[in-house]
């Protein structure tokens, strides 16, 4: 008896954990929740290919946003957090934004190296290398200048976003630790 009870409970914190939060409400071209109002512009995602171009004119870090289909979390992140106004607009001018289907079955090329969709894992290789084979949707990856993928997972908040996105996109990374740089930090989103 015992089991089937914790059983039961395992099952609906499993189903309840990942359950999406309510949508934000669209209003005349400008979407609006909590009180806050976002810019109705969406962010300008990139491919792989235009930022190995953009990377030969222009150095800054590239911000993959690694997503699933079937995931409501990665779809929350897209409505509250990449449609958020000053995500968006940061985001655009100091990364090269990309978003990469962690299930997608298309070849690409990356840094030389081609990367395909691998059925053992039933994800793409591309994604098992950016995460270092952690997978969790949503992963924010930022690929810094000259540096390795860092896989930040799970869901960020525009306010948790703001404080990795201008880390990497203020050039912090590699210069001042995390944790010093956190204590510093002061949010204006």
């Amino acid at each position: 008896m015992q089991t089937l009870k914790m059983s039961v409970l395992f099952c609906w914190l499993a189903v309840f954990s990942c359950a999406e939060k309510p949508a934000i409400k669209a209003d005349e071209g400008n979407l609006t929740g909590r009180g806050k109002e976002l810019s109705a512009e969406k962010l300008q995602w990139m491919t792989l290919d235009d930022v190995a171009n953009g990377l030969k004119k222009e150095k800054r870090p590239v911000l993959i946003d690694l997503y699933t289909d079937w995931c409501g979390w990665c779809k929350t992140m897209d409505r509250k957090t990449y449609a958020n106004k000053e995500v968006s607009s940061y985001v655009q001018e100091k990364f090269y934004p990309v978003k990469f289907d962690a299930e997608g079955r298309k070849s690409i090329q990356w840094n030389g190296k081609t990367y395909h969709f691998n059925p053992g894992h039933k994800t793409h290789d591309f994604a098992i290398y950016l995460t270092n084979g952690q997978l969790s949707y949503p992963t924010t990856v930022i690929i810094p200048v000259n540096g390795e993928p860092q896989a930040i997972p799970g869901y960020l908040a525009p306010n948790e976003f703001e404080l990795i996105a201008k880390y990497f996109g203020e050039g912090k990374y590699g210069k001042v630790s995390f944790d010093d740089y956190q204590r510093s930090f002061k949010s204006s989103w």
